[in-house]
This record gives structure tokens, sequence and C-alpha cells, in this order.
């Protein structure tokens, strides 16, 4: 985060980023709900975390570096929000894995991935140099177009076996790759906090 400018221009980016994913969180959770689908609910509490992320970069960029990292370790714990909606409704329709309408399923995810690539592309030119939240951002933008591409060859299977596994194991796998990318934010927040307390002259880093 360099000049005033780029600063403004950041802020203004992850607040338009935010409003999109933070709309789409409401028209794909009630479509997750209407039609009992655990990938789709998942990829609906993913836009809210992605709301949440964004919101907090553009309080965080007028901070410290080193509390802008801590935020960044803020936000790969948001990052693990959609995991735990996925493990609540695995364990919920575990028993009984009843087939989610698949046509419903392909055009919610269309429209799934319509926002997140334009938000992926608004955020593609901050990825790298901006810290550790702007990544954060990107990542989970990236992840989520690629959830939606997985979600709408899911519908497919669906279509073809009338079974919910599909659907239950989508979950799952969005689970583990929200997972990677905490891991990978938070790794990263890590070390920013580490070189900005270097840079202050406080050694003792955790």
């Amino acid at each position: 985060m360099n000049s005033p400018a780029h600063r403004a221009l950041l802020r203004r980016t992850v607040i338009i980023v935010a409003l999109l994913n933070l709309t789409y969180f409401f028209v794909e959770g009630v479509v997750a709900l209407s039609i009992g689908s655990v990938s789709l609910l998942a990829d609906s509490v993913d836009f809210f975390e992605d709301f949440a992320v964004n919101m907090l970069i553009a309080l965080a960029l007028g901070w410290s570096a080193l509390w802008r990292a801590r935020a960044g370790k803020v936000a790969a714990g948001i990052i693990l929000l959609p995991a735990i909606a996925a493990v609540t409704q695995i364990i919920a329709k575990f028993p009984n894995p009843d087939a989610p309408d698949w046509f419903t399923l392909l055009i919610t995810a269309g429209g799934a991935i319509v926002v997140n690539f334009i938000c992926a592309l608004i955020l593609a030119r901050f990825r790298e140099g901006s810290g550790a939240l702007t990544k954060a951002a990107f990542l989970a933008a990236r992840n989520d177009v690629f959830a939606n591409i997985a979600i709408i060859a899911m519908a497919g299977l669906t279509a073809w076996t009338h079974s919910g596994w599909p659907d239950i194991i989508l979950g799952a796998l969005i689970l583990l790759l929200n997972a990677t990318a905490a891991k990978e934010v938070y790794e990263t927040a890590h070390s920013e906090t580490l070189a900005a307390r270097a840079e202050a002259g406080d050694f003792d880093c955790d």
C-alpha cells in the first residue's frame, strides 16, 4: 500500500467487490436453503466471507503495517467460515442425502461464476504487493470461480445419478479449498507480522 492515491483506489475497489459479494450471498443462500444443497450453501456463506474480508481491507488501509498483518490473520479465520457451514450441512444430510434440483444448481452456480469472475478481475491488479488482506480477497475470488465450475459439473452429475452424494462430496471439497486458502493467507500475514516487528525493533516475535 504505497501512495494515498493507491490506497484510495484499493479502498474503492474492495468496497465494490464487497457489495457484489453481499448481494449474491443473499441470492445463493435463499436458493441453497430452498433446494437443500450442501455445496451451494457452502458457496453462499463463502460470498459472505468475501464480503467480510473486503470490508476488513477497506477498514485496515489506514492502519500500521503490523496491524494490517494482524488483520490478515483475522481474514484467514474468516475464510474458514464456509468450511464450518459445509461441515454442519454434511453432518445433517449424511444420513439421508437427497438430491438437490440440478437445474436450479446449474443456473445459480452460473450466476455465481459471473460475479466471482468479475471480482477476481477487479482484484487481480492488487494481488501482489498490497499485503495479506488483499491477497486473501483475491484468493477467495479465484477459488470461488473454481468452486462454481465444480458446482455446475456436479449439477450434471446429479441429474444423471439422481443422488445427493455428489453434492455432499463437493461440499467437502469446497471445505478443503477454503482451508488451503486460509493457510496461505495466515502464512503470508505471519511473515508480514515478523517483518513489521523487526522493522520496529521488536525481535520478540511469535
